[in-house]
């Protein structure tokens, strides 16, 4: 009898700590769970202050174990998600924001009215059709009727340029916090003239709105059928 009272004890406290972890762990998931969707709403209300809004967004507290990060009131990785953002009334696909550096003081968790959540860094992929992109770009160029497709990752303009029609890729680059796309070879079939023209028109930039949190665009990319902006803020600022 006595051999196996220690070999009960010994189960007993395995079972113990396992429950205790289990509670553990289920009581920083649900902590997290409140903070992220208390984030989220505050993400949105600053969102709003640049004329941002979006059909739904969510956030994710990165780094590992919630509850330790709360004590050191700081998060490691905050990333919020917006599906259908419109920023300054142009219409995007979707909106990726990472934070990185995050300090969230306690009473941002206990709901406080005036707390701030200060973040070190915050890079922004926004993703834009290509038709949106060439609504952008006939404003501020003039080519009425320029249409523009990804295809296999490449970006082509589509023009009539008088009774000629122009169909060639170029590549868009960040240039000043304006979007420039460069030309490439347009047949010679297509008057010097024309083709000085739209290489000129094209190179001088398209003015974007102001981005997300004041974010200074740094390059763009094509990805899939999106044409993808990339931008980054410092000391960003989310209060109540």
């Amino acid at each position: 009898m006595s051999s196996r009272k220690p070999r009960r004890w010994v189960r007993r406290l395995v079972v113990t700590v396992i429950v205790l972890g289990v509670l553990l762990v289920a009581a920083d998931r649900a902590a997290a769970w409140a903070a992220e969707n208390r984030l989220a709403t505050m993400a949105e209300q600053q969102a709003a202050r640049y004329d941002l809004t979006a059909q739904d967004t969510s956030v994710e507290i990165g780094g590992f174990g919630f509850l330790p990060q709360v004590a050191r009131e700081e998060f490691s990785s905050v990333t919020m998600t917006m599906t259908k953002p419109t920023f300054s009334e142009v219409p995007g696909e979707n909106l990726e924001v990472k934070m990185t550096g995050v300090h969230v003081p306690r009473a941002v968790m206990t709901g406080g009215n005036g707390a701030a959540v200060t973040v070190d860094n915050t890079d922004i992929r926004l993703s834009l059709s290509p038709a949106e992109v060439a609504k952008l770009a006939a404003r501020g160029t003039g080519l009425t009727g320029l249409k523009l497709d990804a295809i296999d990752g490449k970006l082509r303009a589509k023009l009539s340029l008088g009774e000629f029609a122009v169909d060639v890729a170029v590549t868009p680059t960040a240039k000043n916090g304006r979007v420039s796309l460069a030309v490439d070879q347009i047949s010679d079939n297509i008057p010097a003239p024309a083709r000085e023209l739209l290489k000129s028109r094209l190179a001088r930039g398209i003015s974007l709105p102001k981005l997300p949190y004041d974010a200074k665009l740094k390059e763009v990319a094509v990805e899939g059928g999106s044409v993808v902006l990339i931008a980054t803020a410092a000391n960003l600022k989310l209060t109540t």
